[in-house]
């Protein structure tokens, strides 16, 4: 077999595992209510398979420095959930999710300009998640959450989208460099996947639920990505991703705990 063609039938097997994991994932989402649904979505569920993957072909060094790159970008994943959440509640779905996704293209761009430090991106995240949590809070309730009828194309659709990133992540990370990678890692498929779906089926209010009430489990998704640039460094890829990843679900289990121990009192 000739390397070409071995790494065309490598990069899709990735796209096919990748894209598995994030359909799985978006119907368990879909099924769980709008708090359940935003806690699985701030899992790594589109950036873990990305940074696996390029962890097979790239050292401990770039997946740190790309880390890096990362972290900035989830500050501008959170400001694209607020301008979603706002304008979803009388704008139809391609003002409001395409002026969201926009936000977030312009941020990226700006990101990718700079070099950062651990600091700094802990910082920028610190600053935007204190200002969007609070404008986000009165997005996160419903009366009630409509039900879903999926369509034919909804699984194709989520599966293209999420193959598409890891495909592209993958095969351009060795010219592109670890900065340019860490910020394509971060694209918000799963957030673009449930504008596009739910809005249409539920409604904008109700979509904005869910990703209003994925504020805080956004937050712990940052700390994951600040945990890859340490622990890479520290331990190697593998167990550096490891730790992020329960660093996550660590993060997302309290707040589930937290979230039923003040409905207990209520």
């Amino acid at each position: 077999m000739s390397p070409e063609l071995q790494f065309l039938l490598l990069t899709i097997l990735r796209m096919a595992v990748a894209a598995a994991f994030v359909v799985s994932a978006s119907i368990i989402t879909e099924r769980s209510g709008p708090v359940i649904g935003a806690l699985i979505a701030t899992l790594p569920i589109s950036a873990g398979p990305s940074y696996t993957f390029l962890a097979l072909d790239h050292d401990a060094a770039f997946i740190a420095e790309g880390a890096l790159s990362s972290l900035p970008v989830n500050a501008a994943t959170i400001l694209m959930g607020l301008v979603y959440a706002v304008l979803a509640q009388r704008r139809g779905m391609w003002i409001s999710a395409g002026s969201a996704i926009a936000v977030w293209l312009v941020l990226a761009t700006i990101i990718r300009q700079f070099e950062w430090t651990l600091a700094g991106g802990l910082i920028i995240n610190a600053i935007t998640f204190a200002v969007c949590i609070p404008l986000l809070k009165p997005y996160r309730h419903v009366a009630k959450m409509p039900l879903i009828a999926r369509r034919w194309y909804d699984i194709p659709l989520r599966a293209a989208l999420v193959a598409s990133l890891v495909g592209t992540v993958v095969t351009t990370s060795g010219w592109v460099g670890p900065r340019v990678t860490g910020v394509m890692a971060l694209f918000p498929i799963v957030f673009s996947s449930m504008m596009l779906i739910l809005h249409p089926r539920i409604g904008g209010p109700a979509t904005a639920a869910v990703l209003a009430n994925s504020a805080w489990g956004l937050l712990g998704f940052g700390l994951g990505v600040a945990m890859v640039h340490v622990a890479v460094l520290q331990f190697g890829s593998a167990i550096g991703l490891c730790c992020a990843l329960a660093t996550c679900i660590l993060w997302n289990l309290t707040l589930w705990w937290n979230g039923r121990r003040k409905k207990a009192r209520t």
